[in-house]
Formats: C-alpha cells, sequence, structure tokens
C-alpha cells in the first residue's frame, strides 16, 4: 500500500489564534543550545533556545524545558547535564532532539557524543559547559533549570545556529 504525502503552502502546526507572549519571545530569538544529560542507555537531549547565562560566584546557566520532557527528568535524577552551543551545520540535529524530525534509533545516532562528567557531549561541541542542577522550579508552562557551572570550554565558534520568529538564522 503506498502512502502519500502532502506539502502544505503552510504551516500545518500554526496556532491560528496565537498568543501574544508566544510571539514576543519569537522576535527575541536565541542561540541554540543543546542540552543533554545521562549516561549509556539512559540519555536524554533537548533542544533550547531560552537559556540565559547569570554571572557570579558561581555563575549559573538557566534553562527554559518543557517539564514532562526525558530531559527534565534525567537531569532531575542524576543532577548534572551538558549544555552546548550548536553550529549552522547542525540544524538536522536540533530539529532531531527538538522532536521536529525523525530520528530512527534515537536522536543520539545522528551524532558522535563523547562521556563526561556531566553527561554525553557532541564530539564536535567547541563551546559547552559541565552543569550541576541546583534547582528545578516550575515556571508558567516550563520547568526552570538552574544550573551551577562547574566546567566551560569556549572556542571559536564557526558560525552559530540561533532560532527567531520559528526559523533558523546564522547566529
Amino acid at each position: 500500500m503506498l502512502s502519500s504525502m502532502t506539502i502544505h503552502s503552510t504551516d500545518p502546526f500554526a496556532d491560528p489564534d496565537p498568543d501574544p507572549a508566544r510571539r514576543l519571545r519569537a522576535r527575541l530569538g536565541g542561540t541554540v543550545t543543546l542540552w543533554t544529560a545521562g549516561s549509556g542507555e539512559v540519555r536524554a537531549g533537548l533542544t533550547l533556545t531560552s537559556v540565559l547565562v547569570a554571572l557570579g560566584e558561581p555563575a549559573r546557566v538557566l534553562g527554559l524545558v518543557d517539564p514532562d520532557s526525558d530531559l527534565a527528568d534525567v537531569a532531575g535524577r542524576t543532577g548534572r547535564a551538558v549544555a552546548q552551543l550548536l553550529g549552522w551545520a547542525d540544524r538536522g540535529l536540533a530539529d532531531a532532539f527538538a522532536g521536529r524530525a525523525p530520528a530512527p534509533g534515537g536522536a543520539f545516532r545522528m551524532a558522535s557524543f563523547v562521556d563526561t562528567a556531566w553527561g554525553p557531549r557532541l564530539e564536535n561541541a567547541v563551546t559547552w559547559a559541565g552543569l550541576r542542577l541546583e534547582t528545578a522550579t516550575d515556571v508558567g508552562w516550563s520547568r526552570m533549570l538552574t544550573c551551577v557551572i562547574e566546567h566551560v570550554e569556549v572556542g571559536e565558534d564557526p558560525e552559530l545556529l540561533a532560532h527567531r520568529r520559528g526559523r533558523y538564522v546564522r547566529g
């Protein structure tokens, strides 16, 4: 039996009555990060743009995640995570970890990852941080993970991936 695919001229997932706060967030945009946690067979990852770095002693990273996501669960249980910046070439990986594109066998099979003390790190990540979960607080429809930066590497990112108004742009 053959299946057919329909190409829409508009976004089939677009909200016909958009939330003004969601529209504001889309206009702010941000660099696309991939947060990962766990090890072995129990790993989780999620693409995030709602991320903030709070300077201080120690510095912290705050990330808003879906409270029902595997990442929220695994990071909550392990108390650790890796936040890595994605590049323009990582668009497909970003979509897979966001659940917007198919990933046969799981999104972790789409790239090489190395184990760290904080969780799996994308092997080609130039800029990344090893994080210790300090608190997880429900905020609106999200869970805010407040994490202490325990390790950070900042490299020469060739071309960062950014997300603005529902589209990827070169950052």
